[in-house]
């Protein structure tokens, strides 16, 4: 996996457009003059977040003992119900809350932006080629600010975009993560039958 690859694979995994409208939620009750303020600073402790766990996480699957062909097939599994959530979303897997006054940490930064799904992938990665670290930690980066141009633009996109026009967005970022998912449970299905033969 590229530099290149790495960041794009977060990037449509936190996917910041259809983050969009929940931010916009969110800031609902903030006054207009301090959203920028929050949402740079909501960034920035998910970006703490998204560090510490790129390089804490491997631990935790090295003490389960969990093997590499497993956690390719697996991160394509997750990968795959992450994708079809963005192209069929439903009630029951919203992610939208009814946030009361200025939010803090939830729900913003965890986990509209260092969600689950983010920190899964960053596990699969950095398990992969823990050496290629700086590799894996520039691509968090470029993902980062990436979603964090949008997310500080949400009310210019909303408004000029339009909401059915980030809904399509959204599922085309959906429909590319299919492709990954998929090639990824191959993979894990393919190094599993070569090293057990």
């Amino acid at each position: 996996m590229t530099l290149l690859s790495a960041a794009l694979l977060l990037l449509l995994v936190i996917d910041p457009l259809g983050n969009v409208p929940f931010f916009l939620s969110g800031l609902k009750s903030v006054a207009p003059e301090r959203r920028f303020k929050v949402v740079v600073r909501e960034m920035l402790i998910a970006l703490v977040v998204l560090i510490v766990f790129l390089f804490l996480g491997r631990h935790a699957l090295s003490l389960l003992r969990i093997s590499q062909p497993a956690l390719t097939a697996a991160g394509g599994v997750i990968l795959l119900l992450i994708a079809l959530r963005m192209i069929f979303p439903t009630p029951a897997t919203s992610m939208a809350e009814d946030i009361q006054g200025e939010p803090f940490i939830v729900p913003l930064a965890i986990p509209y932006v260092a969600g689950p799904s983010a920190l899964a992938t960053e596990l699969l990665i950095m398990s992969r080629e823990p050496t290629r670290w700086p590799t894996w930690l520039a691509a968090l980066g470029i993902a980062w600010v990436c979603t964090s141009v949008v997310l500080l633009s949400a009310s210019a996109l909303s408004r000029y975009l339009g909401e059915k026009v980030l809904i399509a967005m959204e599922r085309l970022m959906g429909m590319v993560l299919v492709t990954v998912a998929i090639e990824m449970l191959m993979g894990g299905i393919r190094e599993f039958i070569t090293t057990h033969p």
